[in-house]
């Protein structure tokens, strides 16, 4: 009989969090290098070298990878033939292990679960609790395979119940575009195919803690139908030329990875959950010897790049800026933006609806200013703010009216393309809209040199900032004619791509 010290189950739960806080796995990031090498489209080798460079710097300055820390999932295995030595159950366990590492002071991360879904959605203010599955299983240790999935990324999850006959490769083809670029590619896809409704989806996001192998497979090509199908996804997605952070180009996804079970012979359940360029898991076992043992990476093995704004992108003044300056902006240009930005996301843009509705007076003058969709992290140190990289723009589609309208401002920044009334909301207000890198969020914060709430405070993370900003890298997403990066770039590079494969397989 192992007996398992509950204060080892709890310092190995907050030590693993704090980890992949900062540290990729080392073969998402071999993996991303690779691809930086091969893309050939400019938007999306610049988006895949701010990640990577990102990373490295996250790494080496113990901060977070994006300021989403990420709901806490954690699969657990348990041996029964071990024994927990506390008084906690193992849900209990595991969420103490998460309140200590979100509130650690030296790398405090970003708080941001809410209760009461369907209601007031309250910040608990310590991530708690995660989503633990716990099974059974013979043997005398515990392990522990933990995630920390981002909202932009599990947002994009899709289920679907097929008929046995229905092709599942086509099912993905028509769904991966609908999911947009809001889970941040390049990343990868995890499958759950069979069982039942909710088995699929569970298998979905427990394949997302398998290493990154498709390398490998491809050398020594499928030996079973599931590795099959794992070449066809992988080859067909990144034909589609969505790119990275949706921008166009020749990688999409890293890897493709599935689970399977038995099901019902009426039925197909196959379920899809991306992972996004932030991708944070770890496996560790624990035998009753002490706390899991995290090895650092060794950095001299990340991939030589090392990002810096192009020559060609032009610097602006936010506080000067008028429609007539923004009129000149072309989609795809690279900008880098100095002055004072306000920020503001969901529950922000909800206040002001309800308070305009209300006839209240808005403290915020929004009047010709951008706006940043961010809920950064807390400030450690002696930082201006933690890492604040964007979140997904569409969640404000529905306030585009009022903000650009009802409230006259200019602009906003934001990842992922913007909907189809959006898009016509911005033309008609000759606005613009601009993209950050995400899954590069602690290189933005570093262009971010002062930071203050000047409203809604009680929102915490979702609170109206105003950041003073020197050279903060964009990119000109939609333009005041209405052009989008989003539209053009993957319809462009899905030609592309299609002709080169054309050109390729004609000799033969």
């Amino acid at each position: 009989m192992t007996i398992i010290k509950q204060s080892d189950f709890i310092q190995s739960i907050t030590d693993a969090l704090q980890y992949i806080s900062y540290y990729h796995p080392a073969d998402y990031i071999q993996a991303l290098g690779a691809a930086y090498k091969l893309e050939q489209s400019p938007a999306a080798k610049d988006a895949i070298a701010q990640i990577l460079t990102n990373s490295r710097m996250c790494a080496e300055g113990k901060r977070p990878i994006c300021q989403d820390t990420g709901i806490v999932v954690a699969f657990v295995k348990v041996g029964m033939n071990v024994r927990f030595e506390g008084n906690l159950t193992l849900e209990e366990m595991v969420n103490e292990g998460v309140r200590r590492a979100y509130l650690l002071p030296d790398n405090k991360l970003r708080a941001s679960i809410v209760n009461d879904p369907a209601g007031l959605r309250k910040n608990t203010k310590d991530n708690t609790p995660a989503v633990t599955h716990v099974e059974l299983v013979l043997g005398d240790t515990v392990e522990v395979s933990i995630a920390a999935k981002g909202g932009g990324s599990e947002n994009k999850a899709k289920m679907v119940m097929l008929n046995p006959n229905d092709s599942i490769v086509d099912w993905i083809l028509e769904t991966v575009p609908t999911m947009g670029a809001g889970w941040c590619p390049p990343g990868m896809l995890g499958i759950g195919i069979g069982g039942t409704a909710e088995k699929a989806m569970v298998m979905a996001k427990e394949s997302l803690m398998q290493p990154i192998d498709m390398h490998e497979l491809k050398l020594r090509c499928a030996q079973n139908r599931i590795e099959e199908l794992r070449l066809e996804i992988f080859d067909k997605v990144n034909n589609l030329g969505i790119g990275a952070q949706g921008l166009g180009g020749l990688t999409t996804v890293l890897d493709v990875k599935i689970l399977d079970y038995p099901t019902h012979a009426a039925s197909l359940p196959v379920a899809i959950i991306p992972n996004c360029a932030a991708t944070r898991h770890i496996h560790f076992v624990l035998d009753g010897t002490g706390t899991a043992e995290l090895t650092p990476p060794d950095l001299s093995t990340y991939p030589d790049v090392h990002w810096a704004p192009s020559a060609a992108a032009k610097r602006v003044n936010v506080d000067t800026l008028t429609k007539a300056d923004i009129a000149n902006w072309q989609a795809g240009e690279t900008l880098l933006l100095r002055g004072k930005i306000l920020t503001g996301r969901d529950s922000a843009h909800k206040r002001i609806a309800t308070m305009l509705a209300k006839g209240e007076k808005i403290s915020v003058d929004f009047s010709n200013r951008f706006i940043y969709f961010v809920g950064p992290v807390d400030a450690v140190r002696d930082e201006a703010v933690g890492p604040a990289g964007p979140t997904t723009a569409t969640r404000m589609d529905d306030y585009t009216e009022m903000m650009l309208g009802e409230l006259n401002l200019l602009g906003s920044i934001g990842k992922a393309e913007r909907g189809d009334e959006a898009l016509a909301v911005i033309k008609k207000h000759k606005s613009v809209y601009l993209m950050a890198v995400g899954g590069a969020a602690y290189l933005v914060s570093k262009a971010i040199k002062k930071s203050r709430v000047i409203a809604f405070e009680d929102l915490g993370m979702e609170a109206i900032y105003e950041f003073d900003v020197v050279d903060m890298p964009v990119t000109v997403a939609v333009s005041a004619s209405g052009d989008a990066v989003h539209k053009t770039g993957p319809a462009n590079w899905k030609e592309i791509i299609a002709k080169h494969q054309t050109i390729e397989v004609k000799p033969l």
